[in-house]
Formats: C-alpha cells, structure tokens, sequence
C-alpha cells in the first residue's frame, strides 16, 4: 500500500525563502490586523494538516477505490470511512481555514490553505473533491450573493454543515455552454422553477452533509440565445427558510452515477433538475461573470490535482526505488548483493527526477499564484491588486494545463519505476494514473486552457499581461547578474523570455489573416510558456538554495538537492521548448489538409 508524508521542508522553503510571504502579507491589513500573517502561524497549520492528511484520510484512498460510491432511489453512499473522515475535517476547523471571519471563517491567507489542500489532495484526491467543490461554491457565493444569501448561506459552507457544487456541463454541451437548454422560470416570488439535466456533477449527490448547495446554469424564460443569457441560480437539495432552517426536499435529484477510470470515490452524478426552487445569484444574464470566479478557482485546484497526484506517486516511486534490487551497476554499490538498488541506473534516475522536477515547480507556481490571490483580494494599493489579478488571470489557465500534463506525466513515469509491480493495483501507482487522468479533460480542457490563454490573456489584451510577466522575469535576471552559479540559468531564461514575444508576435500576424493560425499554435504556445514559468520559478529557488548555503544552513543536502534539481530541469526538460518553437512556427498548414479522405471520410459526408 502506498505511503505519503507532506512535504513540509519544501512548503516551508517556498513560502519563508523564495516568495518571502510573510513580509507580503504583513503589508495586507486583512492579514497583518487577524494576526494570520505569520510564518510561525503558516508552520503550524501545515504541520497539523500534513499529520491529518497522512493520519486520517491517505487510509481511506485505495479502498475507496476499490469499494466506490453507490446510489439507490437517488441516495449516494459513500465508501466507508469518507463521511466520518469529513465530519473530523469540519469539525476541526478546515473547511473554515481561509474564508471570511464575518462569516465564520478563520482568515487564513489563500497561499496556506491551497498548501493545506494540496496535501488532502495527494493522501486522497477523491475525498478532497467534497471540500474542493464546496469551498468553490463558498468564493463564488461571497463575490456575486446577495446579502441576505450571504449570511444563510456562507456560514453554512464554511462550517462544513453544508456542502456545495458547480453545475455546468448538459448532456449536448460541454465546452459550449451557450447551447445550454435547463431553464429557469420566474415564480413571481424572488424564487425561479428550475428544469433540466446536469452531467458530470462532482460531489453531485453524497451523505456527508444534510444538505449540497448546487449552482447551477440555467437561461430565464425569453433571454438571448448563447452565453450573454445564461443565468447562474443557487439550488440548494432542501429548500431553506429565512432562518436557516431546513424546509422541504427540492426538486433535484440524483438519476445516476457515471462509471469512470478513476476518482470512483467522488461521486459523480448526474443530476435531474424538475422545476426546482433557486433564487438567482448576481444579476439576470450575467452568470457566466459569477460562474467564472468559481471556475478559476476550481482551474487553480486541478492544476494543484496534479501537483497532489504527482508528488504522492513520487514519493512511492523514490522509496521503492532505494529498495528494488535489480541488475548490477559499475562501479558496484552494494558489494555484497547480486545486484544494486536500481535508483542508482542513469534511466531510473531520469524518471524520478522528471518527476521532481516538475512536481517541485508545480509548488512554487501554486504558492505564488496564491500569495497573488492574497494580493489581488486584499491589498490596500489598488496597482498591487491589479497586477497581481493580472498574474493570476494570466497563468490560470497554465496552472491548470501545464501543471496536470505534467503531473500525468510523474504519474506514469513513478509507475514506471515499479515495473511490472507498477500495472499490478495492490501496489497502488496504478491508481495514482487512474486519477491524474482527469485532470487534463475536466474544468475545461487543456486545449481550451491554451485557447484561453493565447486567445483571450495574451492576444486578446494587446499582450498587457504578458509583458507584466516579462517584466519580472527581466527584472529578475537583472538583480541576479552578480550570482556566478546562476549565469548559465539567466541566459537561457532571457533568451526564452524574448523567443516568448518573437513568438508571440508571428502568431498574433498570422492570426490576423487565418484565426486557424492561433487555434493550431495554442496548446504548444501554453506549453512553451508554461516551461518559461517554471524556469524562472526554478531559478528564484536556485537562488534562494544559494543564499542559504552561503550562510552555512544546508547541513541535511536540502538545498545542495535544490541546486541539482534545477540543474536537471535546465539541461533536461526546458529544451523542449527548441522542438514547441519550431511546431508553433510550423503554424496551421500541416494541418490543413485540403483532402478529408486523409480521416477516411468521403467529401461528401463532411458536407453534409
């Protein structure tokens, strides 16, 4: 049975060296006023969490799997232990961590608690989902609620008395939301009727709590076709009265419960909605604006999906790797074995440090994102908020793509490791796969990821927000010249920071005469991008690992590791981006192929 242990060191590491957040957040009254700033504070609410994460809900993941969700007359059971576990995770206080003290929350910075959830996320990615859906529904409720449906609601969800989730996704619409069909009829009342069918409902339906507050996407009887009248609606399971209490059973019920590769332990519903009471949340038509604060959101934390994913697999990777002995290695390591530990072969090592590598950037893009979300939320200088939104609105949609291709990726290569052992489930990296999965298809695509990102963040405002990160890494590279070690790093960072707007700039004219051009260019732009992040994440932390060693504070090889881990990256992984700069130039002629009969399909039929 696989093992995990919360990677506290690197946490810490990245929040008090490299992002120095507590000196940020002392500069946020929001923060500095609750006394939730300190690294002190930071530390101890890890630690706590990693013991519960390791303690009380890493248990309950392979029988989980194993045993998954059931429903019968529309009532879901969850596997054995989930429902207990959670009542342990509300009852101590997390669901509460980083929400709003007016509302009962603990005020907790958002680089903390998205810490907090990675952790709960690699012990067990499908428990994780319940509080995940919920606290999603929480952020969106408290930026578009009214009033009154704050104070019912809101202390409700971070309490953990209630749940909640995000209802999008129809039978014939995915990614189009604008061909959505559920309606909403207006009662006359303050309340609408609202009927339909939602698919793919995370945490859908489930006995944790008494009652799911779903939000849910509907278009109000005679509003325009498409996304400009779509209409967000809060649907909770039992109706609510206006003292909080419970009234009667709403009119939404669970039909089913898909069958999937992995995450069987959520349950993920389909969800009948027959004239249902909602009242309608921020205004008519404009729900698209409030889903989307509950989608980045949720973009964010299946980005942190894969991060969980693939630093629970290489933990169990790297322990099994020191152990399994397999075929001999010159110069010998263990004389008196028949053969070495197979950590100590060039192609193993390759593996795991893949995984590393891209796990431990993966960390420091989620925490910097989330110290930006502190910023964004709560910084008293209204430029800081700005350019840190345009941080976070910029590489959302990379944290989410870049960082669950690659966490699929530590995945299958941690499985790798096992060999044989690795395909056999009582080991459990199969199941880590199984998982990872997911994460690329849902909360939009990483296709789409990469259309949002060049179509909408960079082409879309004039490249603003891409300069404002070049403009970092510039300034970066700038205050680092001094540094001999990380000269070789500076140069390849300046170089891809410029080939980013070269890039940039051949897609954006092509563009212009073919839409196609940014279309086929996309998912390679994001990648490419997606490295020139991590690049620069990679050399804040090299730098960081140097100061440290300088004053004499790497007694255990942390920092020495930190160092070599860049250095794999940089020599190893970063080159991709020559071959993603030659396949964004190539542009969309390879695929534009004037003969459909290359699918083997008659023209014929394409035109019909």
């Amino acid at each position: 049975m696989p093992s995990y242990k919360a990677p506290l060191r690197d946490m810490k590491f990245l929040m008090q060296d490299v992002l120095q957040a507590e000196q940020t957040l002392a500069g946020i009254p929001f923060y500095a006023e609750n006394e939730t700033h300190s690294a002190d504070l930071a530390e101890q609410i890890l630690e706590e969490a990693g013991r519960f994460a390791s303690n009380v809900v890493q248990p309950l993941n392979m029988s989980g799997d194993a045993e998954g969700c059931t429903v019968q007359d529309g009532v879901v059971t969850t596997p054995q232990g989930f429902k207990e576990a959670y009542r342990q995770f509300a009852a101590a206080g997390w669901t509460a961590l980083d929400g709003d003290p007016k509302y009962g929350g603990q005020g907790v910075p958002h680089v903390v608690g998205n810490a907090v959830s990675e952790m709960m996320i690699s012990a067990n990615i499908a428990w994780s989902m319940y509080p995940g859906l919920s606290h999603g529904a929480y952020t969106a409720l408290h930026a578009y609620g009214s009033d009154e449906t704050k104070d019912i609601y809101l202390p409700k969800l971070l309490s953990g008395e209630w749940t909640g989730t995000m209802c999008l996704t129809e039978p014939h619409c995915g990614t189009d939301l604008g061909l959505l069909r559920t309606k909403a009829v207006d009662n006359g009342d303050g309340t609408f009727s609202i009927t339909g069918t939602k698919i793919f409902i995370s945490a859908g339906e489930h006995d944790f709590t008494d009652n799911i507050v779903h939000l849910v996407l509907a278009r109000i009887e005679g509003a325009p076709q498409g996304t400009k009248g779509i209409s967000l609606f809060l649907v909770p399971k039992y109706t609510v009265n206006p003292d909080g209490s419970l009234g009667e059973r709403n009119g939404v019920m669970c039909a089913s419960l898909e069958h999937k590769m992995g995450i069987k332990a959520n349950a993920t519903a389909v969800l009948n909605f027959d004239g249902a009471q909602g009242i309608l949340v921020g205004q008519a038509n404009k729900g698209m604006q409030a889903m989307f604060v509950m989608m980045n959101g949720a973009r964010l934390g299946t980005g942190m999906q894969g991060l969980g994913l693939g630093e629970v697999a290489y933990q169990n990777a790297l322990a099994y790797a020191k152990d399994r002995i397999q075929m001999r290695h010159e110069p010998r390591v263990v004389a008196s074995e028949p053969a070495d530990p197979i950590i100590v072969h060039p192609d193993v090592r390759r593996m795991l440090l893949t995984a590393k590598a891209y796990t431990e950037g993966a960390r420091a893009l989620t925490l910097w994102l989330s110290l930006n979300l502190d910023i964004e939320h709560h910084h008293p200088d209204e430029q800081a908020r700005q350019d840190a939104a345009d941080i976070v609105a910029l590489l959302t949609p990379i944290a989410k793509a870049f960082m669950t291709d690659n966490g699929f990726t530590s995945t299958v290569l941690s499985q790798q490791v096992y060999g044989g052992h690795g395909y056999i489930k009582e080991w459990g990296m199969e199941q880590f796969v199984r998982d990872a999965r997911i994460g690329q298809i849902y909360e939009g695509t990483n296709g789409i990821q990469a259309l949002d990102l060049l179509g909408r963040k960079v082409l879309g405002d004039g490249g603003k927000k891409l300069q404002k990160l070049a403009g970092m890494l510039e300034q970066f590279v700038e205050e680092s010249q001094d540094i001999e070690e990380l000269a070789p790093y500076l140069e390849t960072l300046g170089k891809a920071a410029q080939q980013v707007g070269t890039l940039t700039m051949v897609i954006g004219q092509k563009a212009m005469q073919d839409p196609d051009e940014a279309n086929a260019a996309a998912v390679d732009y994001l990648r490419y991008v997606g490295h020139v992040t991590y690049a620069y994440l990679w050399a804040l932390m090299s730098r960081a690992a140097l100061r440290q060693i300088a004053s004499g504070n790497d007694r255990d090889g942390f920092y020495k590791a930190k160092l070599q881990t860049a250095r794999f990256y940089f020599e190893k992984l970063f080159p991709e981006t020559r071959a993603l700069a030659a396949t964004i130039k190539a542009g969309n002629a390879p695929l534009a192929v004037d003969d459909v009969a290359v699918f083997g399909f008659e023209q014929s039929l394409v035109n019909a």
